[in-house]
This record gives structure tokens, sequence and C-alpha cells, in this order.
């Protein structure tokens, strides 16, 4: 998932939900502790668990060069079977376009090195992908977005991490995420979305914006001529999201709201109660183009919605 912090009803905790890498996403203020090198690692939420990578090998804005030399093949073999393992489960699960873009990512039996996406994917987007070290704060990632860069961490979980990881990994970040920057629609809209976000954090609105992050780009559903299909990565690289997603009777799948998704708590700890549905990656762009300031003023006076909340129940809410 994304590399900003997270709010809502987030659990910090390692406690896992199954088969998922439940990284943080989004945006509540996180707060650094100490300083190694250029670029301070951040402690998220109420976690006493040391940031994971090397911070000290950031510059300022938290960019670093990738460490391919350091990946063993023990590394390599993981990231091949997360990719294949992922694979095998997206037909009739994927959105089309997505499935139709795995293939620029490049070999699957190894990690790939990020030059070699970079040289396909400036071509059919203008985007790159930049090597971080771990989660980074709100402001860095929303820049980088603004700048049609995404982050990307460089380390891979290790083999007894293979079906839960706490944070956002190479795989994550790689299979979840990049793409579908190969859409320049859905490309477009990260840009503006990191855009957004700058001006959101100066509004002391961050926590709507990752909300809509979250049931969007990591969470998000799309109704496609074959039925529905995931585009979030969040679900996209976990085997068992995936398939309760798109196919289990449990969750709700409600139309995109923009001010519904704003108020809308959300878990890491468990699979999604709710999930929001575009009709296209353009549908997802025009409702999310206008100015958000006027909504984020009209929110401030509303209580939050909780965690599966059904519409014919949002009496159930939670004051902030």
């Amino acid at each position: 998932m994304s590399h900003a912090a997270i709010s809502g009803d987030a659990a910090r905790a390692e406690k896992g939900r199954p088969e998922q890498a439940t990284a943080p996403s989004g945006g509540s203020e996180p707060h650094a502790v100490g300083s190694v090198g250029a670029a301070p690692p951040v402690v998220y939420g109420a976690s006493e668990r040391p940031p994971r990578g090397d911070y000290t090998r950031a510059g300022a804005d938290y960019t670093c060069p990738q460490n391919y030399a350091a990946y063993t093949a023990a590394d390599h073999d993981t990231y091949r079977r997360l990719y294949a393992r992922q694979a095998a489960l997206l037909p009739g699960l994927a959105c089309d376009e997505f499935i139709a873009a795995l293939p620029s990512l490049g070999a699957s039996d190894h990690i790939p090195r990020f030059e070699d996406i970079n040289q396909r994917l400036r071509q059919a987007t203008g985007w790159e992908i930049v090597t971080v070290p771990g989660l980074i704060p709100e402001v860095p990632f929303f820049t980088l977005l603004a700048n049609r860069k995404f982050p990307v961490t460089d380390w891979i979980r290790k083999p007894e991490e293979f079906d839960y990881i706490v944070e956002p990994d190479v795989f994550h970040d790689l299979f979840g995420h990049v793409p579908l920057l190969f859409n320049p629609i859905f490309a477009d809209h990260m840009q503006e979305y990191g855009k957004g976000g700058l001006k959101a954090h100066g509004l002391g609105a961050c926590e709507q914006l990752s909300r809509l992050y979250w049931y969007t780009v990591e969470f998000g559903l799309i109704q496609q001529k074959g039925g529905l299909r995931a585009y979030g990565a969040g679900i996209l690289s976990s085997s068992g999201e995936l398939q309760h997603a798109v196919q289990s009777p449990e969750p709700q799948r409600l139309p995109l709201d923009i001010e519904r998704v704003m108020r809308t708590r959300y878990k890491i700890d468990s699979y999604q109660q709710t999930y929001f549905v575009i009709n296209s990656f353009q549908e997802l762009f025009d409702k999310t183009a206008p100015d958000f300031t006027s909504i984020y003023q009209r929110l401030q006076g509303l209580p939050d919605i909780a965690t599966g909340a059904r519409p014919a129940e949002e009496e159930e809410i939670v004051q902030h």
C-alpha cells in the first residue's frame, strides 16, 4: 500500500490480516523519532516497533538507489513464488486494464530492476518508480505523486512472512500498484491525487483524503463487461482478499460517493466490510477532479461512519 500513514480504525498491532500485506495508506500525521541520515525514519500511530528499512540510504526526499546487489537467491525465489500465486488468481477477478498491463513489469521469476520498468513506464505515461527504504511521511509521498513518481520499497519479505507482512515490500508495491500506472487515465488520477494531498495537508484534511485512497487505490472495485473486478492494489496483491472482495456475499458494495467514502472508517487487520464500485477509470477521475475544499468544510461538522455500516444503518456513526 502507499507509503504514508493511516488513520481510522486501523489496528497497529502485528495481528495480521490473512494473506495480506497490511501496510499503512493515506494520511494521519506521522511523527518521526530520532534522525538517521538525511531522512528520519517514521513511527506510525501507536506502534512501538521500529520502522523497517535502512533510512541511512535515503536523501531528504526519502528516495535512494535500488540496492539490487543486496538481493539473495532466496529473495528472488520469494518474489517468483508470490508473483506466480497472484497471477494465477487474476482471471475473472482482476480488471482488464491490470491484466493487460501486468507483463510490463517484465520477468516474473526474479525481482525486476526498477530502471528497466522505468524505460517502459516513462514511454507509456510519463511516470517513473523511485526507490524508498520503507514507509515515508505524507508530504514527501504526495510530492512524489504530484511529480509522477511512485515510491516503491526495495526490500522483500522473508519466507516466513510469505502470507502476511506488516509494511509494504517490493512485491506489494510493484505487483499491486505499478501495472495501472501504465493506464493513462489512472496515471493522471494518481498525479492529481498527489496534488490534492498537498492541498489537503494544508487544510488539515488528510484523514478524509486518506480514506479516499484506501477505498479506491487500495481497495477499489470496478464494474466491467465480464462482471465485478478488482483494481485496488491491496486486493490484487492478496490471495485471500481478491476472492473475498469480488465473490463473497458477505461485504457490501456501494457506488463510489466521495463524501460517503471520506466519512467511512476502515480497518487494516481484517478483510474489508465495505467496498466502493466505479464503472470506469474515467468516472474515478471525474468524481475526484473537483476542488474538495467545500467537501472538507461540510465534513467537519459530521461524525464518522462506522466500518461496515449499511446505508440504512448510518445512524450507527462514530464521533471523531
